[in-house]
């Protein structure tokens, strides 16, 4: 019989720590649960908490200079979602704050099978799905 599993974190890298993390706490809300300064030759391993989920936000390595995802037509992981009990106050709020969306048919929110969702990038470049739907 297996063990009970459930989604621990994502490792998200990044060649701006401050612009990620104040995107991740002020636009999208998570916690920050630990920052460890000059973690094995990192400028910085931090871990933010949203829920149960943790995001593990690093910059490179010493004299290390990240590549930018370039191409939504690549493998791995394409986008992070989540969940957000009323989408277009969301919007607006991350509006507020100077982000901005990518817009599909000129609209931010549109609707998909099951729901509507929005999408933006991350100043790292990660996309961040909102969708209003729970369900799949």
């Amino acid at each position: 019989m297996l063990s009970k599993k459930f989604v621990h974190h994502i490792c998200i890298q990044t060649n701006n720590y401050q612009k990620s993390l104040d995107f991740y706490i002020k636009a999208l809300g998570f916690e920050l649960v630990q920052e460890s300064p000059q973690f094995h030759t990192r400028d910085y391993n931090s871990w933010l908490k949203l829920g149960d989920f943790y995001i593990e936000l690093q910059t490179g390595k010493a004299g290390e200079n990240l590549d930018t995802v370039s191409s939504t037509n690549m493998e791995g992981i394409a986008h992070l979602c989540l969940w957000v009990e009323d989408l277009a106050a969301e919007v607006q709020f991350i509006k507020q704050l100077g982000y901005e969306y990518k817009l599909k048919n000129g609209h931010e929110i549109y609707r998909v099978e099951n729901g509507n969702l929005c999408k933006m990038v991350a100043p790292e470049g990660t996309i961040i799905e909102l969708r209003d739907n729970r369900g799949v």
